[in-house]
């Protein structure tokens, strides 16, 4: 082993230094038994990086082991920048979502930013060309000003961003809720698309082959960025804004093009993007996945800024960067390669048959640690699980016990106020801001069940969405886990696709407290049985915990990102009415279930009762028989049926999509069992709105699948009304009320904002 001193001038190693690094006094006494001596400055500065939350997963990994991770079609799997499923034809999908949740909390343009650069990065490291960006959001109420700048900045920058690069934002989510008032989530996902052989892999090889530097130079910004990410938010939050990072999309756009170049090459072995913890994470974890040693010196990193002392340089989370090794001989081919795209590529060190992680200043040693421990020895932690008894108590309230308001005697008021409500209203105010059509794939872009793209040079198509109900997690975790991935496999099958696997960011608050580790244990059980049940297996995600504020943890929020396969461009269904005539069918049982409704929280401002029955089983066969009836070619549109229920996802069938509007005649008058709200809100799961021109057809696959189908009425596309006929009562909602309710709510809110406001002028976290 090597002499390493500490360098002249950096801190002496202390309590308070310790714990300012975020770690225990336990962890402290790990590191210096790994090391056997005091920790330098740096090699603190390191494990503080690697064993944060953000980078070591050390509260969930043992709890990630659980999930099913393989299927014949899946090339990669967990433990990559991203995973990689094949899809026929000697072609690929690499996929992935990750959080950018704190930094977009107090730098809301630039945290949503480099969070769609970070993801875009960790997708062509695979060797795929990025088709597609994807996100899932949540915000506060947006009566709350601050959460308005919250929200415009994240949508600016979600799109600046990928419109400079010009990569398609096609599907998301977006949910506003008291729960995320302090706390906003932003989950960023990205789609590739490769050829099978083209797959390359972040694992060092090869002994005295060069380690490289290529893309951006380094500079101060996002130094602890990962540990950042592994507290909550407070006060002192905003103070940490120079720890976020600045993103510059057009350098990323350079960097993919001659980063897809340099796999293409034969030039190199391995490339890793230097996100979380930058060159400190990139560098160890290759070698770590290679069981090799390696060795880095920081003075031959390319920096931006002068004086940079080591801790800095390996701790910086500048953006637009990647770590590559070369084969030894082809330095200058590397060079070459980015030089054509006006990029820097620097030898900083070399993959060494020593079993140690050495850092040099020079010819200082001012880090080494023994082989891969580095990465492997990071504690692991299993803290008490306990449940909340204040949420068990919610969920056994009864919602039926709630009496209706005298203003719901007339359902299309009801009706009204959920698709006004900015959860369930369009989010075209959002997505306008993102190029959806750029690069010509998509085929249905953002506002439908999921985003669907064409596969060129085949009759394919992938389609690809997030999901997540945060309320269910929170009232029942393992029910709402599942419910996560039922949701998201559902609105895929709408669209024609078969769902093949899928990505997660499970967005929670502090692991150490009893009732957080309880939801994160039983959603992620919950999803566990939702993929094995549905044949979706899981191949990688990210984990955000200490999603936390003064005022408490955010809901639980396991957000799921589906991919389904489409093998045949003639079966790509939509999901609002499309043809005059068309009987309108609801597969799966009408359920009547109020608990943990958006219905409950718009009109009566509870959160409360029993979230809806989730069986994966059911769940399974409800998508084969829509899958059948799709290829059938008897199914002119699917539309899942899910927040707000059936009366909100039967307007927007007919409203959603502003071009084609259709009115609809409807009879659920035998359902007298039923009170008429549970039948027209409840949120009962496993049913899809279908309209068909052979409902017989329908009727018979269904039947066949053992799923419960129901001929429920009829399209009418000259009518200008949505008429239900109910046990007790009917309503007729003009379509002209539905629209305005459900197309003009986000524009009128957020035309209250300033559109300059600056972050200084709107409170700051603490405050709220």
């Amino acid at each position: 082993m090597s002499d390493v001193r500490p360098r002249p001038g950096d801190p002496v190693i202390t309590p308070a230094l310790i714990a300012e690094h975020g770690l225990t006094k336990q962890e402290y006494e790990r590191l210096v038994g790994m090391l056997g001596r005091t920790p330098t400055f740096t090699e603190l500065g390191i494990i503080s990086a690697l064993w944060s939350e953000h980078c070591s997963y050390k509260h969930s990994r043992p709890i990630l082991k659980t999930l099913p991770t393989t299927a014949p079609y899946v090339l990669q799997g967990p433990g990559e920048n991203a995973g990689v499923i094949s899809i026929g034809d000697g072609l690929a999908v690499a996929f992935k979502i990750e959080s950018h949740n704190h930094p977009s909390a107090v730098e809301p343009y630039q945290g949503a930013a480099t969070g769609v650069g970070g993801i875009l990065r960790d997708v062509f490291t695979m060797g795929a060309r990025p088709i597609a960006m994807l996100n899932s959001l949540r915000f506060g109420s947006l009566d709350d000003p601050r959460v308005r700048y919250l929200f415009s900045g994240v949508v600016r920058g979600i799109g600046d961003y990928g419109n400079c690069v010009g990569i398609p934002t096609v599907a998301g989510e977006i949910v506003f809720d008291p729960a995320y008032a302090n706390n906003p989530l932003v989950n960023a996902m990205c789609v590739g698309l490769l050829h099978e052989e083209d797959l390359i892999r972040a694992k060092a090889e090869g002994v005295g082959n060069p380690i490289m530097a290529v893309g951006a130079r380094t500079g101060r910004d996002g130094i602890h960025g990962a540990s950042f990410a592994s507290e909550d938010l407070s006060e002192a939050s905003d103070a940490k804004r120079p720890r976020i990072q600045v993103g510059d999309p057009f350098t990323e756009k350079l960097l993919l093009e001659a980063s897809l170049e340099l796999i293409k090459s034969g030039h190199i072995v391995a490339i890793q993007d230097m996100g979380a913890a930058g060159l400190t994470s990139s560098s160890a974890e290759m070698a770590e996945r290679g069981d090799v040693g390696v060795t880095i010196d920081v003075t031959k990193v390319p920096t931006r800024e002068s004086g940079m002392s080591p801790y800095e340089i390996l701790l910086s989370e500048s953006q637009e960067r990647m770590l590559v090794v070369a084969k030894k001989g082809r330095e200058d081919a590397v060079r070459g390669i980015l030089a054509k795209w006006d990029l820097t590529a620097a030898v900083i060190g070399e993959v060494i048959a020593e079993p140690v992680y050495r850092v040099t200043e020079g010819d200082r040693v001012v880090a080494e640690f023994p082989g891969s421990r580095l990465v492997t020895d990071c504690p692991s932690y299993s803290p008490d699980a306990r449940e909340s008894s204040a949420i068990a108590d919610l969920r056994a309230a009864d919602p039926f016990a709630i009496p209706e308001r005298p203003e719901e005697r007339d359902p299309a008021w009801t009706l009204e106020q959920l698709l006004s409500a900015p959860t369930i209203a369009s989010k075209a105010w959002a997505y306008r801001q993102y190029d959806s059509t750029v690069r010509t794939n998509t085929v249905i872009g953002p506002g439908g069940d999921a985003a669907v793209l064409r596969v060129r040079g085949t009759n394919k198509a992938i389609a690809v969405k997030t999901d997540c109900n945060g309320r269910y997690v929170y009232l029942d975790p393992r029910v709402g886990g599942r419910i996560a991935v039922a949701e998201a496999a559902r609105n895929v099958a709408c669209t024609g696709a078969r769902p093949m696997a899928i990505t997660n960011c499970l967005n929670f608050g502090n692991p150490t407290r009893p009732e957080v580790f309880y939801q994160l244990k039983e959603a992620v059980a919950g999803m566990g049985e939702a993929c094995r049940a549905l044949g979706t297996p899981v191949t990688g995600g990210n984990v955000s915990l200490y999603n936390e504020s003064p005022s408490g943890a955010v809901y639980p929020t396991p957000v799921i990102g589906m991919v389904g396969l489409i093998d045949d461009l003639s079966h790509i269904t939509r999901a609002t009415f499309q043809r005059d005539g068309d009987a309108i069918l609801l597969l799966g049982e009408l359920g009547g279930e109020l608990g943990g409704s958006e219905y409950l929280a718009t009109i009566h401002g509870k959160v409360l009762g029993a979230p809806p029955r989730c069986d994966v089983e059911r769940e399974k066969a409800l998508i084969d028989a829509l899958l059948e009836a799709i290829r059938a070619g008897v199914v002119s549109s699917a539309h899942d049926c899910s927040d707000g229920g059936l009366a909100v996802a039967l307007s927007e069938c007919c409203i959603a999509n502003p071009e084609g509007v259709s009115g609809a005649e409807i009879d659920l008058s035998s359902h007298s069992a039923l009170q008429d709200r549970a039948i027209l809100f409840g949120e009962s799961q496993g049913r899809i709105v279908v309209s068909s021109p052979a409902p017989e057809r329908v009727i018979e696959i269904a039947a066949k699948a053992g799923v419960p189908c129901a001929r429920i009425g009829r399209v009418l596309r000259e009518s200008d009304t949505l008429a239900i006929k109910l046990p007790k009562r009917s309503m007729r909602s003009p379509l002209a009320r539905l629209r305005r309710a459900y197309h003009e709510t986000i524009p009128g809110i957020m035309a209250r904002t300033p559109e300059h406001a600056t972050f200084d002028e709107l409170a700051p976290v603490a405050a709220h």
